[in-house]
């Protein structure tokens, strides 16, 4: 067992670090902005300091130009606080399931020298939470060498795997620091007519996962006259409180922890952060087991909803990457997609706009050229614009096609129809 952990200032706790280790800094809302600008405040004694992470919210200074020779971000996944540097060949990219990167850490592939957590106060037994993001970080501090923790009296206490002892934690610094917020976004026409179709297709009892934006929000807001609806997915926001708190969202129907929401993360507003404070119907659990495909078969009706970049004519789903341009990253779409398949019941769904804001086709005939497959074709059923849904499950090349262009933007019907029909014939 580590040493009870030691309250200092900031800049005396990232004297841990040293130059050649690999940091991990906590990911989403929870990103340790105070140990973060301390470390980066050391940037002129570090050398060649690797940071890995997940999306982060907030600054990113450690990408800054200046520092290059300090650190190097190695991403899961890329945000927008790293993106120009990715893109720059200052950082990097590691391509990768969400629900594998706690093995990263486990098997040694990626040993964590250092890890900066952002936790809750100690309860009276003197547990700390890793509050709205347990994800990969429950692995990360688990093992880490040294675990540097700001004690955070914003920071919610969620339950699951969230919990941390002051004794496995070497260093702590007391801070006051208001959690980043993404505010519930304005529901455009579009997002309301996709979540419409969705919501369409989402059975009584379901288990529902969904991530962050306007069309997740679009179909929780037409969820109001379903019945005893379950959560199990990587991240959740706003959109699910007034469902709980109007029964709609119960997890009656769950096999696997009935009655609890199960996440990895949250990111969302204040309320968001109130809901899941010391809140036993939430369940905070490690990433490797919330996306692992055989656990989320288990529950029924799994209905999967993600997003896409752009989609081919054959169904293949870029929702990492603009072309060779890295954008974000793999992230739990293709755990959850292959959960979704596998369950009784289940649907997995690719949710987009037919077009992006400047008027540019979303369904196209190819890829375009450097972009990545995050969700093969084989594994697409249901692909859902403002214009319909696509099924495509089962179907050949030459039909998926003929779907796609189904619920295509009008104005792009007529050229995907010929490239169509040049690849695969007649309809």
């Amino acid at each position: 067992m580590k040493k009870m952990g030691k309250k200092m200032t900031a800049e005396e706790a990232v004297r841990a670090v040293s130059s050649g280790n690999r940091v991990f800094i906590h990911g989403v809302a929870a990103a340790p902005q105070t140990l973060i600008r301390a470390m980066v405040a050391r940037a002129d004694e570090l050398r060649d300091v690797e940071i890995v992470h997940l999306h982060t919210e907030g600054e990113a200074p450690y990408t800054d130009e200046r520092y290059a020779e300090s650190f190097r971000v190695n991403a899961f996944f890329v945000g927008a606080n790293v993106r120009r540097a990715v893109n720059q060949g200052r950082a990097d990219y590691i391509p990768v399931f969400l629900s594998e990167i706690p093995a990263l850490f486990w098997l040694g592939v990626l040993p964590i020298n250092v890890a900066l957590v952002n936790v809750s106060p100690p309860d009276s037994h003197g547990f700390c939470s890793l509050g709205v993001s347990v994800d990969v970080a429950r692995a990360a501090v688990d093992c880490a060498d040294h675990v540097i923790a700001q004690v955070n009296a914003q920071m919610p206490r969620t339950l699951g795997d969230a919990l941390i002892h002051l004794n496995d934690i070497d260093s702590i610094v007391e801070v006051d620091e208001p959690l980043p917020e993404v505010p519930i976004p304005q529901l455009s026409e579009v997002d309301r007519a996709i979540g419409g179709h969705i919501s369409a297709m989402i059975e009584d009892g379901a288990t529902l996962q969904m991530g962050i934006g306007s069309i997740p929000n679009a179909v929780l807001a037409s969820l109001h006259g379903h019945r005893d609806l379950g959560i199990h997915t990587e991240m959740f926001s706003d959109g699910v409180i007034d469902l709980v708190e109007k029964g709609v969202i119960n997890g009656h129907r769950k096999i696997k922890h009935p009655g609890k929401i199960v996440a990895g993360f949250v990111m969302g507003t204040r309320r968001l952060y109130d809901f899941v404070d010391d809140n036993p119907q939430v369940l905070m659990l490690d990433i490797g087991y919330v996306n692992d495909t055989s656990v989320i078969r288990r529950n029924p009706k799994v209905t999967a909803i993600n997003s896409a970049i752009e989609v081919d004519l054959t169904g293949q789903i870029c929702a990492d990457s603009i072309g060779e341009r890295q954008y974000s990253g793999v992230g739990g779409q293709m755990d959850f997609i292959r959960g979704a398949s596998l369950s009784d019941g289940g649907k997995p769904i690719i949710a987009l706009p037919s077009t992006t804001r400047h008027g540019e086709s979303k369904i196209v005939p190819s890829l375009k050229p450097g972009a990545g497959v995050v969700t093969t074709r084989a594994n697409v059923h249901y692909v859902v614009t403002e214009f319909g849904v696509a099924n495509l499950y089962g179907k050949n090349l030459r039909q998926r096609a003929a779907e796609l262009v189904r619920i295509a933007h009008p104005d792009h019907r007529e050229s995907l129809e010929k490239v169509a029909y040049q690849r695969f014939g007649h309809s």
